[in-house]
């Protein structure tokens, strides 16, 4: 496959052609300090994403990193301490490979931060997205460009997609989980107008686990993105383990 998901992670490879790219969704660094905010009390856990970033990395060998998008969690320009988890996150990387950041909804300022640190390393792509070889990527929370669409894989977030499974004596839990399927143009056709596309759509999961999500599977859960679930065909979902369920719908 050309975008392969990580075992047991909320990541993904994208064989993009002359190089390999990780991808990571909906990152939302510094969601700490919004929920504290609204009186939600948890520690800082911005030391613990950028470790498991910097073993993703190890672990793939990837030529580049992609953020597909809310790489930032303040709408608006970053805090301090966003701001501290921000530099310090893109400077770890940037040390080892060059980064790519698609911008999301909340990615208001993160040209700012990356200006401040002075790197050259950082690409940041608007929100219709961008392609890199054979792969697209958008964040999702607008329509992709036809550049985009016009790849063999187009990649998307904003969703955090989440299935809530429940077991024979009623037990329940909700976990993470990606969704795949063919690109159905018309949608897009209706947006654009005319379009070519003949590829495939993943709709990530969120990186960060504290974010919530949208219940795929529970009835009066709507999608968030302009373009989905209409621009998803034959769409099935599957675990962060590779569980295969099948029909998201039916799950």
């Amino acid at each position: 496959m050309t975008v392969e998901p990580v075992p047991d992670e909320p990541a993904a490879v994208a064989d993009c052609g002359e190089e390999r790219a990780l991808v990571l969704a909906d990152y939302h660094a510094g969601l700490e300090t919004a929920l504290r905010r609204d009186g939600v009390e948890v520690r800082s856990r911005a030391a613990d994403r950028r470790e498991r970033t910097r073993r993703l990395l190890v672990r793939t060998e990837a030529d580049r990193v992609v953020f597909l998008g809310d790489l930032a969690n303040a709408i608006g320009s970053p805090g301090r301490e966003e701001r501290e988890e921000l530099g310090d996150l893109l400077s770890a990387l940037t040390a080892r490979v060059p980064v790519t950041v698609v911008k999301g909804n909340h990615d208001g300022g993160v040209e700012e931060v990356v200006d401040d640190l002075g790197v050259d390393d950082v690409t940041v792509a608007d929100g219709p997205g961008m392609r890199i070889g054979t792969v697209g990527f958008a964040h999702g929370h607008t329509w992709p460009s036809r550049e985009v669409l016009s790849a063999g894989t187009v990649c998307v977030a904003h969703e955090h997609p989440a299935v809530r499974l429940e077991d024979e004596v009623g037990g329940r839990r909700v976990e993470r989980a990606w969704l795949r399927g063919r690109l159905d143009p018309a949608p897009f056709v209706e947006h654009h107008g005319e379009v070519e596309i003949d590829g495939d759509l993943v709709v990530f999961p969120a990186f960060n686990e504290l974010t919530g999500g949208t219940w795929i599977n529970v009835s009066g859960q709507g999608f968030l993105s302009p373009f989905l679930p209409e621009g998803l065909a034959d769409g099935e979902a599957y675990l962060l383990d590779g569980t295969r369920l099948g029909d998201y719908r039916r799950v």
